[in-house]
C-alpha cells in the first residue's frame, strides 16, 4: 500500500490507531485534514463506528481483524506509508494545531539528527503535560522540571503524538511489538538516543490531549489497562537491564486491593488487581503479547 497526498505537505502521513474511538475521532481527522496530511487509520477490531468515521473523514483505514495493541498497530500505519519522508503519529484523542505539522518541518531543518520530535501537548484543564524523566532513566533531569517553553532536547515524548523520520523509525525496529499498551515511547526514546540519535521537544508544535477520550470506561477496561501499565513498565525496565520497582509496586497494590474488596469498591478492586496480575506475570515472565492472543 502506499500512501501519498497531492498536498504541499506529501512528505508527511499521519498515523492513527483506533479502538472504540468513535467519541472522539471525528475531531482528531478534522485537525489533520487542517494541516493537509493524508491520514491512515488502523483499526483494531472496535465494535463500534470508528472505522466508518475514519472512512467518512477520508482515511485509507487498516482494519485488524483483532486488537494487536498500540505498538504493532503504529508500526502496520507507518510500514504501509511508503511515500512518506515522516509520519505523524497520534492518539485518537489529540487534537493538533492547524500549523502543528509546518511547525515540526521547520524543527527538522535545524535539527537533522533528531529522529523523534514532540509536541507541548496541551491538558483538558489547560496545564501542560510535562514529563521530565523517563522510567528507564529516573535520575537524569531534564534541562528544567518545568514544561519547556523552547525547543529542547528530551529524554522521551509522549507517544501521545510522535512526529517521526519514518527511515529512522523503520531502522530503529519500530514499536517494540513484545508491548500491547503503554510504555513503548518510553523504550523507543531510549534506543533512538542509545542509537545517536536525538529526542526533542518543539515549543511551536501543539496539541490538545483529551487523555484517556479514546474509548469509554469500563470494570474489564479499567482491569486490562493496568495490567498492561504493570507488566510493561517492568519489561522496558528488564528488557534495558534498569532496576525495576516492581516489587515495591505490587506490595502498594495488594494493600489498596484488599482495601477495595472489604468497602466493596468494585472499580478501584479491579484497578488494583489488574496491576497485581501484570506485575506477577512480569515477574514470572509471561508474555503481555499471549495474554491477547497473538501468538
Amino acid at each position: 500500500m502506499e500512501i501519498l497526498s497531492g498536498s504541499a505537505k506529501s512528505d508527511t502521513v499521519a498515523v492513527v490507531v483506533t479502538y472504540e474511538s468513535a467519541a472522539v475521532l471525528a475531531s482528531c481527522l478534522k485537525a489533520l485534514k487542517t494541516n493537509g496530511l493524508d491520514i491512515i487509520v488502523v483499526d483494531n477490531a472496535s465494535a463500534d463506528r470508528s472505522v466508518a468515521i475514519a472512512k467518512e473523514h477520508g482515511a485509507t483505514v487498516i482494519a485488524n481483524l483483532k486488537n494487536e495493541g498500540y505498538g504493532r498497530a503504529n508500526n502496520a500505519g507507518i510500514r504501509a506509508a511508503t511515500g512518506a519522508t515522516y509520519c505523524l503519529v497520534v492518539n485518537p484523542d489529540v487534537v493538533v494545531d492547524a500549523d502543528l505539522t509546518a511547525a515540526f518541518h521547520t524543527a527538522v531543518k535545524t535539527n537533522p539528527n533528531c529522529a523523534i520530535f514532540g509536541p507541548r501537548l496541551i491538558e483538558p484543564d489547560g496545564r501542560i503535560f510535562f514529563r521530565p524523566n523517563s522510567i528507564l532513566e529516573p535520575d537524569l533531569h531534564s534541562a528544567a522540571n518545568e514544561p519547556p517553553s523552547s525547543d529542547c532536547e528530551m529524554q522521551n515524548m509522549s507517544g501521545a503524538c510522535l512526529f517521526v523520520s519514518r527511515q529512522k523509525y523503520l531502522d530503529l525496529g519500530g514499536f517494540d511489538e513484545n508491548i500491547f499498551l503503554f510504555y513503548e515511547d518510553d523504550d523507543l526514546c531510549f534506543r533512538a538516543r542509545r542509537a545517536g540519535w536525538t529526542v526533542m521537544h518543539i515549543a511551536a508544535a501543539q496539541a490538545r490531549h483529551l487523555r484517556g477520550g479514546s474509548s469509554a470506561e469500563s470494570l474489564e477496561k479499567t482491569y486490562r489497562v493496568r495490567f498492561h501499565q504493570a507488566w510493561s513498565r517492568a519489561y522496558v525496565c528488564r528488557k534495558h537491564g534498569k532496576r525495576s520497582d516492581i516489587a515495591r509496586m505490587l506490595g502498594r497494590n495488594t494493600l489498596k486491593y484488599v482495601g477495595a474488596v472489604l468497602t466493596g469498591r468494585s472499580m478501584r478492586r479491579m484497578r488494583y488487581g489488574g496491576s497485581i496480575a501484570g506485575s506477577w506475570a512480569a515477574l514470572f515472565g509471561r508474555s503481555a503479547i499471549k495474554r491477547e492472543g497473538l501468538m
